[in-house]
């Protein structure tokens, strides 16, 4: 049978990795781990249950303590979430897989409740107002956040260098940087969460200078060739917004290209479909290096931004929930199991590791 989608599924090179296929794992937040943030067997299996994707992306994990956005998200802090961990990307080796982690900081999305009481800490005292956080006693309100001080600023930096030498330690192919998604690196970057007035607000420049910071540091410890980057500059979970995102996208893509990153990876879209800004268009027009998008597409359409040279791979979400084997799959031309977004989140291996294969 000839292949419908010849540039999805050939190889790539990204950065210091060989990658069989372009179908990239996206990251995706699945709250599995158990008491205090420790991966377990059971994310094992589910990511080496995917190890046939080009690149599998780890889901949102915490940089430092006290961060915990989420019930059940790991973190990548103690000795024992390093080998947690490591039977993830061990599991996920033996199945010929390739894995990064994602690092990342909640900012203002942190909450008392799953952090001893401790107020989050952004860039500005402005809270989230456009959801709430789902705690085991029910939603709660997010509440306002602390503004960091500039003396706090290279304590951050330095706890994002040192998840880049943990995630090292626990048998990653690199990592990749999450700034994106209304946490505390995008707080910064957009002029909707960061009003503040000193060298880290006000310009883009100004607004950008701790993603880079950050950059510099994890790179520092991996090598620029094994780091990613996650923006998403026009989605407004949240509480997210910019005044221009078409312009922080044309300058912090023009910017990335002093990095050569492995990959930039840009959400093109926002989760509630209420912003249009084209901003992937700005990216292709400004990056030089790896580019990768995602959120929406679906195999037709990932062929043809490939085969027009705008991208070099798409990043698949809740595809991947559903379909531990979804390049056979697109090879194959099969249909795709759906996703049940009730377990999206839930404890256990229901509809997490028990999504059937193709062939099963």
């Amino acid at each position: 049978m000839k292949n419908a989608y010849p540039h999805l599924l050939s190889p790539v090179k990204l950065g210091a990795l060989d990658l069989p296929n372009r179908v990239l794992m996206a990251p995706l937040t699945r709250a599995r781990t158990e008491a205090n943030h420790i991966p377990t067997d059971l994310m094992a299996e589910h990511y080496a249950q995917r190890a046939s994707s080009g690149l599998l992306i780890a889901e949102a994990t915490m940089a430092m303590e006290g961060c915990s956005a989420f019930y059940a998200e790991p973190g990548i802090y103690s000795a024992e979430q390093i080998a947690g961990w490591k039977k993830v990307t061990d599991a996920v080796h033996v199945k010929g897989g390739r894995i990064f982690l994602q690092i990342w900081h909640g900012g203002r999305a942190c909450h008392p409740y799953f952090n001893g009481g401790k107020q989050p800490v952004a860039p500005s005292e402005i809270a989230i107002t456009n959801d709430e956080i789902h705690t085991p006693e029910g939603k709660k309100a997010y509440t306002v956040p602390r503004a960091l001080t500039l003396e706090e600023i290279p304590g951050i930096i330095e706890g994002f260098k040192q998840a880049a030498i943990n995630a090292k330690l626990a048998g990653f192919d690199g990592v990749e940087v999450h700034g994106a998604n209304g946490y505390l690196l995008d707080q910064f970057l957009r002029d909707g969460s960061n009003k503040r007035t000193d060298s880290y607000g006000g310009s883009i420049e100004n607004r950008a200078r701790l993603l880079l910071e950050v950059l510099e540091g994890v790179c520092g410890v991996w090598g620029n060739d094994r780091v990613g980057l996650r923006i998403s500059p026009v989605n407004s979970f949240n509480s997210m917004e910019d005044s221009d995102p078409a312009a922080l996208t044309a300058w912090l893509s023009s910017k990335l290209n002093d990095f050569n990153l492995a990959y930039l990876h840009i959400m093109r879209s926002d989760f509630f479909g209420i912003q249009k800004t084209d901003i992937l268009s700005a990216a292709i027009q400004n990056y030089q290096g790896n580019l990768i998008s995602n959120m929406g597409y679906d195999a037709a359409e990932a062929e043809a931004a490939i085969a027009r040279g705008e991208l070099v791979a798409v990043a698949f979400g809740v595809p991947y929930i559903a379909n531990p084997d979804l390049p056979e799959r697109f090879a194959a031309g099969a249909e795709l199991n759906q996703a049940n977004p009730d377990t999206f989140y839930t404890p256990g291996p229901e509809g997490y590791t028990d999504y059937p294969y193709m062939n099963a």
